[in-house]
């Protein structure tokens, strides 16, 4: 592809998420990527990579690109934030500029007299400027400020900074297929520079991207794509070869696989989600991995009479419960954009809701894992302390878990483990 085809991809996929966003539509970044990709297979690897790399960074700093444009007297939209990234971030100049909206074929057209002469006033400056509001320097949503200032204090903008690089890839290892040590040996042979994660035994750091999914290895379960923090919060359960454990809000299957591993497929694992889609993506990895104690259902809501039916029986249940996803705004930058404090007393409420329902589930001396993937108080914290003033018969059993990108080189999490008397 020409340079500048590249950039009328990324004005397209921007364009995409404005209009779904605008409709209220939940969609990811990542999503609209891979189905823009998936239906243009003549767009080759570095293309889709320059592509990408462009919309995340109009992503990761739409609201200084914004702020800039605003100031310099132009409506931001996709195609003049894909501009101001150019020259506030990458140090593009006039010239470059036309080249790549040159109004060519399946190119950007030719630059306005309003952007030429945005261009021309802020060539070679700096993306953040002094007035810039904290909010906007450090691209949260200012509705959060008093709730982020209060957790994280002096180094909230030291924590934002971390939440805007880009996430590492890790993985965890499937010890019923292999070693760490099998799996750095095998990564390293394919050059993608192998290190083990800090925190979790069972983690694998790549210092280099490679296409994963395509190594034989994979092929064999010999790992899955997980977060180092995402393996940490697993590892709060403490599953047991032999217990009957309850993956209540399983998703795709990522803490299940990792539970199934440390149980030795031994024992019984019941994987239940509200969304049938996110659950049948688990069937094809369970298999890849080797697992046969997993039994997964689709539930109706949390009060699904399944639920019922399964009180006081299981060893723990795990309560990955939907959040915010704060504490994944470095791999989903939108979600700043995308969040609501509507969004937000939503999700405490359904939080509070699969707490209620599934903490039945547990058995005498049984435990009982909160965890999300944000870092608001309002969803981790305050949701323990409220449910414990009303459940004396749980207690915390251990010291919070709390993860953050700039202290930990992870993804935000929070993690709770209550036991039943």
């Amino acid at each position: 592809m020409k340079s500048g085809a590249r950039v009328a991809s990324a004005i397209e996929v921007l364009e995409e998420l404005e209009s779904l966003w605008g409709q209220g539509s939940r969609a990811s970044a990542d999503g609209v990527l891979n189905q823009f990709f998936r239906h243009r297979r003549f767009i080759g690897s570095k293309d889709r990579g320059e592509i990408y790399r462009v919309v995340y960074i109009v992503l990761r700093h739409e609201a200084a690109l914004d702020w800039q444009l605003t100031r310099g007297g132009v409506e931001p939209n996709p195609r003049v934030r894909v501009m101001a990234a150019h020259v506030l971030v990458d140090g593009m100049g006039f010239e470059e500029l036309q080249e790549l909206y040159n109004g060519g074929q399946y190119c950007p057209a030719r630059l306005s007299e309003a952007e030429l002469g945005w261009v021309t006033s802020h060539t070679a400056q700096s993306l953040f400027h002094d007035e810039m509001p904290r909010a906007v320097k450090f691209h949260y949503p200012e509705w959060m400020e008093p709730s982020l200032q209060k957790l994280l204090d002096e180094t909230l903008p030291e924590a934002m900074e971390a939440m805007n690089r880009e996430a590492p890839v890790d993985l965890r290892v499937n010890t019923l297929k292999a070693t760490r040590e099998e799996l750095l040996q095998e990564l390293a042979r394919e050059g993608l520079e192998p290190e083990p994660t800090p925190h979790s035994d069972l983690g694998v750091r790549l210092q280099k991207r490679g296409s994963l999914f395509a190594m034989e290895i994979f092929r064999q379960g010999w790992f899955e794509i997980q977060d180092e923090g995402s393996q940490l919060v697993a590892g709060l359960v403490q599953a047991k070869p032999g217990d009957k454990g309850v993956d209540f809000c399983a998703g795709a299957g990522g803490k299940t696989l990792a539970l199934a591993a440390e149980m030795e497929n031994r024992g019984r694992i019941l994987a239940w989600d509200t969304q049938s889609k996110r659950l049948g993506q688990m069937k094809p990895r369970l298999g890849r991995a080797g697992v046969s104690n997993v039994q997964m259902r689709v539930l109706k809501n949390e009060r699904d009479n399944v639920v019922k039916r399964h009180c006081g029986t299981v060893d723990w249940v795990l309560l990955d419960v939907p959040c915010t996803g704060t504490g994944t705004w470095r791999r989903n930058p939108d979600l700043r954009r995308r969040t609501t404090p509507q969004e937000l007393k939503e999700a405490q409420e359904l939080q509070r809701s699969i707490l209620e329902n599934a903490s039945g589930l547990v058995k005498s001396g049984g435990r009982l894992v909160y965890a999300t993937c944000s870092i608001l108080p309002e969803e981790n914290e305050r949701q323990v302390d409220t449910f414990i003033s009303g459940h004396k018969e749980f207690v915390v059993d251990e010291p919070f878990l709390r993860l953050y990108p700039h202290t930990d080189g992870t993804d935000g999490f929070f993690g709770a483990v209550l036991r039943k008397s």
